[in-house]
């Protein structure tokens, strides 16, 4: 069992800069990022970990919550998910597809308020 995810690069400028634009934290923005790439349809590719990118501890990013997680993406990808699998490959790629639409919804909205509406009105 895995307890540690390296993201690419790219993840981990992404999480710097919108922490810095919204304030909130790199694991809260991590599972916006989750979220929004789960509404897609296809599974993501597995990135490459990248010297450069960040270190995450598993119960950082999923918490209480990991059977959720790991359920969630099983029902996306519609059949099992080994453990193995779910952290950090399917995990990891879903972050990194879901980091740059999280990206492009802050980058439309052009600011915190419009972001978290755009962010509240898809949940919808």
């Amino acid at each position: 069992m895995n307890f540690q995810l390296k993201t690419s690069n790219y993840v981990a400028e992404r999480l710097k800069q919108l922490h810095a634009s919204t304030n909130l934290t790199p694991n809260i923005l991590a599972r916006l990022a989750i979220a929004l790439s789960l509404k897609q349809e296809g599974i993501p590719d597995i990135p490459r970990s990248e010297s450069n990118g960040r270190d995450f501890n598993r119960n950082t990013l999923t918490g209480e919550h990991d059977y959720l997680y790991r359920a969630l993406m099983a029902q996306h990808a519609n059949r099992e998910v080994s453990d193995e699998e779910f952290f950090p490959g399917l995990f990891n790629a879903h972050l990194e597809r879901g980091i740059r639409l999280l990206s492009g919804e802050y980058q439309h909205a052009g600011n915190y308020d419009k972001f978290i509406l755009n962010l509240l009105h898809q949940s919808m």
